[in-house]
């Protein structure tokens, strides 16, 4: 639902029709990650704020510049605010645009992975570290180094590896290091170095993580998301494409990367047999949402698998102050997932 549409909303009755409603109503939230620690739900989402930015496709008017832990004993319990986990001003290499984050756990630490503009208009991942889920967060001096774009999303194997997904394209840069480093040009345009419409579109990317979860064990990795004929999907295919949101789960031994398909508004998700990919197109989980963007995550909480996503309906339609929410997901028998529908008609 683009925002040049919202005009045409009531949404006292769009509330109404929701599946689900915002978990938190005092401040804006964004970008759920998702995660079940120790018994109990901690979402980190990103913290929407009215900074004065103009709207522009390279995302100026997403300010953001801090983050709160959401914790809940259970799917249908409270949601509570812990308050600020990290501020841009204690993180030394950041400026600003501190973008979606998400959190890992490994002997007793908790790792908070953010996406940040530094002083020269690179946006860098950075980590910082808790003994608490819900923080403070001490971040590390420096960016992890070799890291790049925006969207980390941290998923624990079975086998106790831990891997980092990670890439946008427009305001998120990815296009901008097609060629290994950072291509400056054009710094005013958002879609400036993306692929012609008939060329395969741009890949994220995946790095395990250090014992320490502190770095990149080795160099990202692209990520292949492939058609139903085995063939990678192309730029012009932005029904399908990805764009940015990385996620990755496991459901019954196989790993599903989910991501958003940016100007389409759609969640997709593709399988494949191993945390490297490649990945094949499976379909939607969410269609689209009031407000431009869309960004989820997928935890299973006793048993049952949840979508955590967000919506603009809290703030009427204003693209860059959403609410987090959370919907059940259903599988069907071929491990295929049946897609939800933010409202019903």
């Amino acid at each position: 639902m683009p925002e040049d549409s919202i005009e045409h909303i009531d949404f006292d009755e769009l509330n109404k029709k929701a599946i689900s409603k915002p978990l938190v109503k005092h401040i804006y939230t964004a970008d759920p990650s998702a995660h079940y620690f120790n018994g109990k739900i901690y979402i980190y989402p990103s913290h929407d704020v009215d900074a004065g930015e103009a709207f522009d496709d390279l995302g100026s008017h997403f300010a953001m510049e801090d983050y709160h832990v959401i914790s809940m004993d259970s799917v249908n319990s409270e949601a509570v605010d812990n308050g600020v986990a990290l501020h841009v001003d204690d993180v030394a290499w950041a400026e600003k645009q501190m973008w979606a984050p998400d959190a890992a756990h490994k002997n007793g630490k908790y790792y908070l992975y953010f996406p940040a503009k530094g002083y020269d208009g690179i946006f860098r991942i950075g980590v910082a570290v808790s003994d608490s889920p819900v923080g403070p967060f001490t971040p590390q001096p420096e960016a992890i180094k070799g890291s790049f774009s925006i969207d980390p999303a941290v998923f624990e194997d079975e086998d106790g590896s831990y891997y980092m997904y990670f890439g946008g394209i427009w305001g998120g840069q990815l296009q901008r290091w097609r060629t290994g480093a950072f291509n400056a040009s054009q710094p005013d345009s958002p879609t400036a170095h993306l692929p012609e419409d008939n060329e395969p579109a741009l890949l994220p990317y995946v790095a395990k993580m250090t014992d320490d979860m502190l770095e990149f064990a080795e160099k990202p990795k692209a990520i292949e998301i492939l058609d139903e004929n085995g063939n990678l999907l192309l730029n012009g295919d932005n029904n399908r494409r990805f764009f940015e949101a990385a996620w990755l789960h496991k459901y019954k031994g196989k790993y599903y990367f989910s991501y958003s398909t940016g100007d389409t508004h759609f969640i997709c998700y593709a399988v494949g047999d191993n945390p490297y990919g490649p990945f094949t197109y499976g379909g939607r989980i969410l269609n689209p949402v009031v407000g431009w963007t869309s960004h989820h995550s997928i935890c299973e909480v006793e048993g049952k698998w949840y979508l955590f996503y967000h919506d603009s309906s809290l703030s009427k339609g204003v693209t860059h102050l959403r609410s987090i929410k959370v919907a059940e997901i259903t599988y069907n028998d071929d491990g295929s997932i049946q897609t939800l529908t933010p409202y019903k008609d």
